[in-house]
């Protein structure tokens, strides 16, 4: 039966008459005479079953904002990242494939719309980026760096895209520079990944920084994206967006979860994998490394990096037991330091590639917000006395 009655769709949304009329005039259920009598209706059976699962025909409010807020609708609408049937996708294209032979600056003129020599030769603002040497940590270097991009930059409120996308170029060549400091003498044209190799003492390894970097450019709307856009939003800085970004990434929900699954990769190696994972999860703890609520079937930026890495352990007996054990599989949380492992890169290194890569997406999702040119503001669902 294709058509229903006004009293079967009722029964079956749980609603007023009047909500039932009002998802017909917006067009949300299809509606036609009764043929056997025309001042009757009749609804549409697929219409109506899924505004039945759309909570009975109505979204209230707070209920869409509250699931909005932890994996559920998108919150705002954008054209720079999305996921879909277990792909990422920057501007439509997948991003497993650009990692394949992009750089990070073609990804970032992707994704900011200009041209990639506007980022080639982007010069880093000198005088803001402080030393990483002594005590001073490269997230802690690259926090100061920005806060004081930030406190000078001009805002960005009602400015033209083209000045902002030289601000973003100038942000992205000071984090640079920041982590992997300045380009050996000669050498002012290589890339972010080559800089990076560089840095590290490990230029054989270039191909797979530079795939790592693309990987994480950008990722929807996550924690720290969402932060930057919040900032950009009131008209602050692309400078400010972007440290509210990187302040956001360093929790260890975030880009820190790779420090949370150093400690699992040491207790693996004191207590095997099998004992690690397990006291992992009978402490309740979400396991690092592993599951991602939007790729049930594997991160595919997990995969692209694994299917040119080797298994090494206890890494290997890692994955497979959060497969047995939790059901989850690798995540980039997993792969970044794999990758670090097998490369014989710096601990931090992790971060500093999802940072660094990220940056361009923070960057991106700045220049759009600017465009948008209005305050995000959430509101609260208020639970406390009455």
């Amino acid at each position: 039966m294709v058509w229903m009655t006004a009293a079967e769709a009722l029964t079956i949304l749980k609603v007023r008459p009047q909500t039932l009329y009002a998802n017909v005039s917006r067009g949300k259920i299809r509606a036609k005479a009764d043929d056997a009598d025309p001042r009757r209706s009749l609804y549409h059976r697929d219409d109506v079953l899924r505004m039945a699962r759309r909570a009975n025909g109505r979204r209230k409010i707070d209920a869409v904002s509250a699931q909005a807020m932890q994996w559920g609708d998108p919150v705002l609408p954008s054209s720079i990242s999305t996921t879909t049937e277990g792909r990422l996708l920057y501007r439509g294209q997948d991003a497993a494939v650009l990692a394949a032979s992009a750089t990070l600056e073609e990804v970032a003129a992707l994704l900011w719309e200009c041209d990639a020599s506007l980022i080639r030769g982007a010069l880093p603002a000198r005088h803001h980026a402080p030393p990483t040497t002594g005590s001073t940590s490269v997230l802690g270097a690259c926090l100061s760096s920005l806060a004081t991009l930030a406190a000078g930059d001009p805002p960005s409120l009602a400015r033209p895209a083209d000045e902002l996308r030289a601000d973003a170029a100038i942000i992205l060549a000071t984090l640079t520079e920041t982590v992997a400091g300045p380009p050996p003498d000669g050498a002012a044209g290589l890339t972010i990944s080559a800089r990076l190799a560089h840095a590290w003492g490990r230029p054989n390894h270039e191909d797979l920084i530079r795939r790592a970097l693309v990987l994480m450019a950008d990722h929807e709307l996550n924690a720290s994206t969402f932060a930057a856009r919040v900032a950009v939003s009131t008209g602050a800085s692309l400078a400010a967006g972007v440290l509210a970004g990187l302040a956001t990434l360093s929790g260890p929900l975030h880009g820190g979860a790779s420090a949370q699954f150093a400690l699992l990769l040491g207790l693996a190696k004191e207590t095997g994998a099998r004992e690690a994972v397990a006291q992992w999860l009978a402490g309740r703890r979400p396991l690092p490394g592993f599951g991602h609520p939007l790729y049930p079937d594997g991160d595919p930026r997990a995969r692209a990096l694994l299917e040119m890495l080797p298994e090494i352990q206890p890494h290997a007996a890692l994955a497979a037991e959060a497969e047995a054990q939790a059901g989850e599989l690798p995540t980039v949380d997993f792969a970044l330091p794999l990758l670090a492992a097998t490369c014989g890169l710096p601990d931090d290194a992790p971060l500093i590639l999802f940072a660094l890569g990220r940056c361009v997406g923070w960057l991106a999702h700045a220049l759009e917000q600017a465009q948008a040119n209005r305050p995000i503001r959430p509101r609260a669902r208020y639970v406390g006395p009455a």
